[in-house]
């Protein structure tokens, strides 16, 4: 059997054990409603009729809707608002619908059970962490501890004073610098060979321009 119901200026087409969202009802989980505003009833393909017909329904919790944004604004006046909005909504169960009463499957029936029969969640206390005692000493650190010296007798050095490597002459130590890149310095008295420079030949050279120009033979 079905039922058509209006709630909040909005009509709704409702079986038994449906659920639908509505505009916000007063109440909390769990209270039962009546809605008596039926519109249409029918059975299949047959209608009846509305008078004295209500519908039972179950508060199952109060939501909230998706946000809307509201934004206005005036073109050349500096006029902006920004505001944001969600609409209160009650999640409905339909119980009933006149004499027909919603019956439960048997996958409905195991929820349930299985949501009574889980235990609730305890938190276990975290173990106390346990001291740990200091390993004994082996017999090796034992032998190397004897044999360390003590603090209160003074270590000898045996050592042999070295020769002082420094020369002892000032000229020595510090001899003039002198460039790698510089080339030899030449002896005084060895002469030095100077490179003759060639004289260039004229035998293949053009005239010059302003050379004078052969006088004509006499006849």
């Amino acid at each position: 059997m079905f039922a058509v119901v209006r709630t909040g200026g909005k009509q709704y087409r409702v079986h038994p054990g449906d659920k639908i969202v509505v505009e916000k009802l007063d109440g909390n989980a769990g209270d039962k409603i009546t809605l008596g505003d039926v519109l249409l009833a029918g059975d299949g393909g047959n209608l009846k009729s509305t008078d004295g017909l209500t519908v039972a329904a179950e508060i199952v919790a109060q939501a909230k809707g998706d946000k809307v944004t509201v934004f206005k604004k005036r073109r050349r006046h500096n006029y902006r608002r920004k505001k944001g909005h969600r609409q209160q909504h009650t999640i409905l169960k339909i119980v009933a619908v006149g004499d027909q009463k919603h019956v439960p499957s048997k996958a409905e029936g195991e929820q349930k059970a299985a949501a009574k029969a889980q235990p609730a969640f305890k938190a276990e206390a975290a173990p106390k962490p346990t001291e740990t005692a200091a390993p004994a000493p082996s017999k090796a650190s034992k032998g190397k501890a004897a044999a360390k010296p003590s603090s209160s007798e003074p270590a000898t050095v045996d050592a042999t004073p070295t020769e002082n490597p420094a020369p002892t002459d000032q000229a020595q130590a510090n001899p003039p610098a002198q460039s790698t890149d510089a080339p030899p310095k030449a002896a005084k008295n060895k002469p030095v060979d100077k490179p003759t420079a060639k004289t260039p030949s004229t035998k293949n050279a053009a005239p010059a321009k302003g050379a004078a120009k052969k006088a004509p033979k006499g006849k």
